[in-house]
């Protein structure tokens, strides 16, 4: 299972790296870039943006072993054993994943919500063949036309809801921008827990892993199905 997260992950990362615009590195600079290396601990965490924990290095606390249920206690000892393959511990996405569900067939966030967030993905990842599936798919579940259209034809958000907004915002910035805004992040937590959050962010990334595949095996629709993506 570790393995196949590190490969989820990784994957994840190189598309959206190779997918972006050539200003898109350089558009938001980080406290690292105010640094002058070596640093100290002290200067290292007055560095960190406000909403970045200096225990956990991320926008979340570090998670408490006692929070854990019997399966997640084994994966947090073994990030912090002496032996441990982790190469960031707890301070990296193996911990960071300890704070979502046990598994994603075991998410609390709705069905119309991660159709919403597949979407998304799809739109960004430029792939008609998932969207074209999934489109009646998130119809079914409740999740309105006019919203589909303003994820497929990249509309302005204004208008819409704020926790469906920042939902698409929080899309558009990673795969465009490869990051999130503080701003954006707030917005989220006014509407979803870190467990949420941290489900349909590895939800995100088993589906740009999808468009991996898809893209790289050239996957075509049956004939028989119009595509419902317009491309670019």
């Amino acid at each position: 299972m570790q393995h196949a997260g590190f490969l989820t992950n990784t994957v994840f990362a190189v598309l959206v790296a190779a997918a972006l615009p050539a200003w898109a590195a350089d558009s938001d600079k980080t406290a690292y870039d105010d640094l002058t290396w070596p640093v100290t601990e002290e200067e290292f965490n007055a560095s960190l943006p406000d909403d970045v924990y200096p225990d956990s290095r991320s926008r979340i606390p570090l998670i408490k072993r006692e929070d854990l249920d019997d399966e997640r206690k084994l994966a947090y000892d073994e990030r912090i054993a002496p032996d441990t393959t982790s190469l960031a511990g707890l301070q990296g996405p193996g911990g960071l994943r300890l704070s979502g569900s046990p598994s994603l067939s075991e998410t609390l966030v709705d069905a119309r919500t991660l159709e919403l967030v597949r979407l998304v993905v799809s739109r960004e990842m430029n792939h008609p063949f998932e969207w074209t599936l999934h489109e009646p798919v998130a119809l079914k579940a409740g999740l309105e036309p006019d919203i589909i259209d303003i994820i497929r034809y990249r509309r302005t958000l204004d208008g819409l809801p704020d926790r469906e907004a920042a939902i698409i915002q929080w899309g558009r910035e990673v795969f465009q921008n490869y990051s999130l805004s503080s701003e954006t992040f707030a917005r989220l937590r006014q509407h979803f827990s870190i467990r949420d959050m941290m489900d349909m962010s590895q939800f995100m990334g088993n589906y740009a892993r999808t468009a991996i595949m898809l893209h790289t095996f050239d996957a075509h629709l049956p004939y028989d199905r119009e595509p419902l993506l317009p491309l670019p």
